[in-house]
């Protein structure tokens, strides 16, 4: 068996019952499940329907995604997500480097790298090259007053924690950054790349090797056999080219307001939903979130 999860953002509930009863007598799927009243609701089909990306297409005209996954399983017990774009609004590397006075140019490479265009390696010391001599201190500065949390994210925490899930934070970006993060919204454990510093500046080298895709892959691999669970256990959310590998590894991976090149590439594509997106595919309905 197979759940179609129908979707929007909470800010803006756009979903109505027409719209999912529509696709559901148009599929022959069972009855309609409401999760939260013009936000989101599922229901049960027995086959995937040939027509699954044309309906996905027209519905994003509607703001409201579309998300088709095996009913069995689909209730995880471990998130690994990426940070920038993703568990927050902002690419950190951009805030820093806007401080540094290259914030335009580092941007650009920041988009070109989390679409895929460039080594995503060889960006990050590009990028990191052009902060050499930046105060230290600035970090603590732009997540106090640039880093703002991407909706949803300490009530995805703390549902599956409360469920005895298991929570990791892996990012291309920083530790300065992922230890803060994960402390804010609950993660057991972080992990990202070293920014090096001197004298309280910083030195515009990174620590190698590179946490990168295969690294973020790595990490799925070696926590969930920590954990003694299966990858197909595990939900994986990110937004970059440098998710992709973690994405369709894990048992379901996200793409959350990801770049184009990357959406096309999975399964279980989000556009217009927040992070709550993630407990509503795995069925938890609105009054089963945690405080």
């Amino acid at each position: 068996m197979f759940t179609v999860t129908l979707l929007t953002n909470p800010e803006t509930p756009v979903l109505d019952r027409a719209t999912v009863e529509s696709l559901r007598n148009a599929w022959g799927g069972g009855d309609a499940v409401w999760l939260e009243p013009g936000v989101a609701a599922e229901f049960a089909l027995p086959v995937v329907p040939e027509n699954r990306w044309q309906v996905w297409e027209d519905l994003q005209v509607l703001r409201v995604d579309l998300i088709v996954q095996k009913t069995e399983g689909r209730r995880k017990r471990m998130l690994i997500a990426d940070m920038d774009s993703t568990m927050i609004q902002q690419e950190c590397i951009d805030e820093l480097a806007d401080e540094a006075g290259v914030g335009a140019y580092v941007a650009d490479i920041t988009k070109r790298a989390m679409n895929g265009e460039l080594d995503f390696e060889a960006a990050l010391r590009e990028r990191v090259g052009l902060l050499k001599g930046l105060p230290e201190a600035v970090i603590e500065r732009v997540y106090r007053d640039r880093i703002t949390f991407m909706p949803g994210g300490k009530a995805l925490l703390a549902t599956m924690k409360a469920n005895g899930g298991y929570a990791a934070l892996v990012s291309g970006g920083f530790t300065a950054f992922t230890a803060r993060v994960a402390a804010a919204l609950g993660f057991d454990e972080n992990r990202a790349n070293t920014l090096h510093a001197a004298d309280g500046l910083l030195t515009g080298t990174v620590g190698e090797p590179i946490l990168g895709k295969q690294a973020k892959l790595d990490a799925l691999l070696e926590i969930s056999a920590r954990l003694g669970i299966d990858p197909a256990e595990a939900m994986a959310v990110g937004d970059g080219a440098n998710d992709l590998a973690m994405l369709n590894r894990a048992g379901a991976g996200v793409a959350l307001h990801a770049k184009p090149s990357v959406a096309a590439q999975c399964d279980i594509r989000v556009n217009h939903g927040d992070l709550t997106a993630l407990l509503f595919l795995q069925g938890y309905a609105r009054e089963d979130f945690a405080a």
